[in-house]
């Protein structure tokens, strides 16, 4: 089922490089929740979470183009600059960061940098510790049943995989400017490792993960558990690098629980 026309709108953006336009879901009623997506991500793919918590939580579904990114954009650090100005121009107050993968640590990198804007963190396979890339080895112009591998491995139940994403990820990966795109957004985010910052992340922060990650393996989210001080661990039993898909009802129940908690807490004042 579409969005609604008037849950759905897109917005451009002054990035560094270029003008770029984002695409912006916005539905439900509540508290702020806003979703950021992985590399090969769309907001489409919260979807099935959506459907349960939109009574819940107004959530707020962020969609960059990230493999169309050039210059100092396409980088983690550029997402996390162009992500802050959506938050400033476009979220009044600070709400609950719900990101996988990649935008898990574009998630991790605001609670540091701008922890004003940000009340609670909720990452899902998130990079920043330890990621495999997809990438590494890529044939030039890679055929449809390399990347349809690759795809797959995100995934423990691969009926959870729409065959739509498969044809999308090859149709990119086989223009000049998603590959390498592709190459230079996962390179960055291996190199942006967070091993030294994240004891100073003070956020509450919900960790969401599949047993059976390949990608951001059960270590990953165990060295977040333990390197930063206000956690809680959800592991998802057979369930691969993207519990919102393969999982939603086991992610919904604790995304809403963990958000609740958050906004009924005080929050900290000076003075």
């Amino acid at each position: 089922m579409p969005w609604g026309p008037s849950e759905s709108r897109t917005i451009a953006m002054t990035g560094a490089s270029n003008e770029i336009t984002a695409r912006v879901i916005e539905c439900g009623d509540g508290h702020s929740v806003v979703f950021l997506h992985g590399l090969v991500g769309l907001n489409d793919h919260w979807r099935k979470v959506i459907g349960r918590i939109k009574g819940g939580v107004r959530s707020t579904l962020f969609e960059l183009p990230l493999l169309d990114l050039k210059g100092s954009d396409c980088s983690v650090q550029g997402v996390t600059d162009l992500t802050i100005a959506f938050l400033e121009n476009n979220v009044a107050s600070p709400t609950v960061l719900v990101g996988n993968s990649f935008g898990g640590h574009v998630a991790l990198r605001i609670a540091h940098k701008r922890p004003d804007l940000v009340r609670g963190l909720v990452l899902a396979g998130s990079s920043g510790l330890f990621e495999r890339t997809l990438v590494r080895g890529a044939p030039i112009r890679p055929p449809r049943d390399w990347v349809k591998e690759k795809i797959e491995e995100l995934f423990y139940d691969k009926n959870a995989l729409d065959e739509s994403d498969i044809d999308r990820a090859h149709e990119v990966l086989n223009t000049r400017q998603g590959a390498r795109a592709m190459v230079r957004l996962s390179r960055t985010a291996r190199r942006n490792h967070l091993g030294d910052v994240l004891g100073d992340i003070q956020t509450p922060t919900l960790l969401i993960w599949g047993r059976e990650d390949v990608v951001t393996p059960p270590s990953a989210a165990q060295g977040f558990h333990d390197l930063m001080p206000n956690t809680e661990l959800v592991w998802v039993e057979q369930c691969g690098h993207t519990p919102m898909l393969e999982a939603p009802q086991v992610f919904s129940d604790a995304l809403l629980a963990f958000a609740r908690r958050v906004y009924d807490a005080p929050t900290n004042t000076e003075g």
